[in-house]
């Protein structure tokens, strides 16, 4: 049996991604701007941290093979994410959108 990622029919093929924003509205905010996933943004992470994470999962973060997220929107997406500066007034529980 294949098992599957719920949001497989979102996912076609690599390189279908307009952009980071395109992504993160798609993919990523799903959960982290629903509060299901903990904040993303403004954690003092490297570029590095946010692609090991997405290429091998983390706890309940599911891995992303690269049919499903290319390298390059990856990349933009890592980036984009790791400029976000810090918000003091957040708890940390929420996400936010970059």
């Amino acid at each position: 049996m294949l098992l599957a990622h719920p949001w497989a029919g979102q996912a076609q093929s690599a390189g279908q991604w307009q952009n980071a924003d395109h992504l993160y509205t798609k993919i990523c905010g799903n959960c982290h701007d629903s509060g299901v996933g903990p904040l993303i943004t403004g954690r003092d992470f490297k570029p590095e941290h946010y692609v090991e994470v997405v290429r091998h999962g983390n706890k309940a973060m599911p891995a992303f093979r690269i049919t499903e997220i290319d390298d390059a929107t990856l990349q933009a997406l890592a980036k984009q994410l790791a400029e976000v500066p810090p918000d003091t007034a957040s708890d940390g529980k929420s996400g936010g959108k970059p």
